[in-house]
């Protein structure tokens, strides 16, 4: 089973490649991973997706716990929670393939953010399985270039992941 796994951790160099060192030490993978700086200039959030069994999980997060920067680790999937990914893909633009782009884009709630007279850059936000969808119904000739950010996710209502 997938699982979200938000971390709190200072904000330090080196900080980053001990926690994927535990995840290559120990042969688990990451699915994605995304990590920036908090409100607070000290501290950062790293967002890591993984797969795993309930031990397994709780394995990481007794060893994610023990690790000197880290401090605070949540699985976002034991509760309530929004997860969204951010993709930008590059897609030829030309003739009747220009009008089918714009109308995929507005069907998918995505924004063209680039334009030439060849190219549309287009940016779309939501779950993976909606990013994938999007990559799916459209010719895969017209593909140029993709990039996705990886999940970021926050837990729904008033649990706060919080020093």
């Amino acid at each position: 089973m997938q699982h979200i796994i938000s971390i709190l951790l200072e904000n330090e160099a080196g900080a980053l490649s001990r926690v994927a060192g535990l995840f290559s030490a120990r042969a688990y993978n990451i699915e994605s991973l995304t990590v920036a700086p908090t409100e607070d200039p000290l501290v950062s959030r790293m967002t890591i997706v993984t797969s795993g069994s309930a031990d397994v999980i709780e394995q990481i997060t007794k060893q994610l716990n023990k690790l000197i920067e880290v401090v605070k680790v949540v699985d976002l999937c034991e509760a309530g929670h929004l997860a969204r990914e951010l993709m930008l893909i590059k897609v030829k633009a030309t003739g009747a393939a220009r009008d089918e782009m714009k109308r995929m884009a507005d069907i998918f709630r995505g924004r063209i953010v680039d334009v030439t007279d060849a190219i549309y850059v287009i940016e779309l936000t939501g779950n993976g399985s909606k990013l994938d969808a999007f990559i799916e119904a459209i010719d895969a000739d017209l593909i140029l270039e993709t990039v996705r950010t990886g999940v970021c996710g926050i837990a729904r209502g008033d649990r706060v992941l919080s020093v």
